[in-house]
């Protein structure tokens, strides 16, 4: 079991791998801004440090945080979220195998897959992650290794069952791999629920104040990978291999990010809930997306595996297309921008900005589509703006 875990999540965030410092009595760990360290004799290592791609001090710190906060045996911290992803894929997958991904994933997963994963040898079938029996039908026996899920999905807040999945893929010999950047280890749980992989992009709300750029990925205990051996020491070994490692300021400022998680996405969710009952009650907002609604279809199923529903909104408007852009340029309090889950609220049209990588796929999404990240300033601030914006294109 992972350090703290007997305490409760805000207990964990706060003081799993943060000890004091035994010499100093700082309460915060170190930045370790190192890159080599001294030997005791050829191979007498301090403490297993002996360059920091290999391992930092204050990486250290972050890793055992993050297997703690998701419950996990081992975690890994990295440069950006695509970079644990493909870490994950290039350590539990050769060529020939097979991978099912979410018909509603973020971009930049399905670039990896289809521009990156697919020339080196692996296969992969596009499919309906909220259908579970479309999964299934999607799977490749004996070639299928991974089935990827992202939940909620980006940008349309789709839901995938998480515990109903795990147990289709392991009827398949295939593990399950789970995307938790959009719900957070504090709103899900995902190992808990049978998953067997656990990834993030720290960029996004584990970090949370739009300053760092990094990705984790976090392992069960005992996942074992047919024909490889322990899937945590498969990771391990690739991202020392490859490198794509977080840098020491990085880790901490993600370490600091997570001790006001809980907080954080309290209010986020709060002014989220209060964002989606504004638009519903527009005439000129076509569709609200967001699991907290009785009448999104995986309202059960978030409801029973999620802790709260998220910050995440997207909605699609009347106009079409141009409307959606014209709304998102006009927002002040709003900032236009890509990426998500810092305490400042972000509008983006996805079509033509974070999705724009999928246009003519299959993952193609609606051109009138807005995305929300909603940030935890005054929602009555929030609120205004939006109805100004919407307003002033209509």
């Amino acid at each position: 079991m992972t350090e703290h875990s007997d305490t409760g999540f805000s207990t964990r965030a706060i003081h799993a791998g943060q000890e004091p410092d035994p010499q100093t009595g700082a309460v915060v760990p170190a930045i370790y801004q190192v890159s080599t360290y001294k030997q005791d004799g050829v191979g007498g290592l301090r403490g297993g440090y002996e360059y920091s791609r290999s391992a930092n001090p204050t990486r250290t710190a972050l890793e055992e945080c993050l297997a703690a906060l998701e419950g996990g045996a081992r975690g890994f911290a990295f440069a950006s979220g695509l970079a644990g992803q493909d870490t994950v894929i290039r350590s539990l997958l050769t060529p020939g195998d097979h991978v099912v991904v979410p018909s509603d994933a973020y971009g930049g997963t399905y670039r990896l897959f289809n521009k990156v994963a697919r020339p080196w040898g692996v296969e992969h079938t596009i499919t309906s992650i909220h259908d579970v029996e479309a999964v299934r039908a999607a799977i490749r026996p004996g070639q299928t290794r991974i089935v990827w899920v992202e939940t909620p999905t980006n940008p349309l807040l789709g839901i995938a069952d998480i515990a109903a999945l795990a147990e289709v893929a392991h009827e398949a010999g295939a593990l399950l791999a789970v995307d938790n950047t959009f719900a957070t280890p504090y709103l899900q749980q995902p190992l808990s629920l049978g998953a067997d992989i656990v990834m993030h992009s720290t960029t996004k709300y584990c970090g949370g104040h739009s300053d760092v750029v990094g990705g984790a990925v976090v392992v069960a205990e005992s996942v074992s990978v047919p024909g490889f051996e322990d899937a945590a020491d498969r990771i391990a070994f690739h991202q020392n291999s490859m490198g794509a490692v977080a840098g020491p300021f990085d880790a901490w400022l993600v370490l600091r990010g997570l001790k006001t998680l809980a907080v954080r996405m309290d209010r986020h969710c709060d002014n989220a809930e209060k964002v989606v009952a504004f638009l519903q009650g527009r005439d000129d907002v076509t569709a609200v997306h967001y699991p907290g609604l009785e009448g999104h279809p995986g309202h059960a199923v978030a409801a029973k595996q999620m802790r709260r529903f998220g910050g995440m909104v997207s909605f699609q408007v009347t106009g079409g297309e141009q409307r959606a852009v014209d709304v998102c340029g006009a927002t002040s309090v709003w900032t236009l921008g890509e990426s998500l889950g810092g305490v400042e609220s972000l509008i983006e049209h996805p079509g033509r900005m974070t999705h724009a990588s999928v246009a003519g796929t299959e993952l193609e999404v609606p051109a009138d589509l807005i995305r929300l990240s909603v940030g935890i300033e005054d929602v009555d601030d929030l609120i205004a703006d939006l109805a100004a914006a919407l307003d002033k294109t209509a």
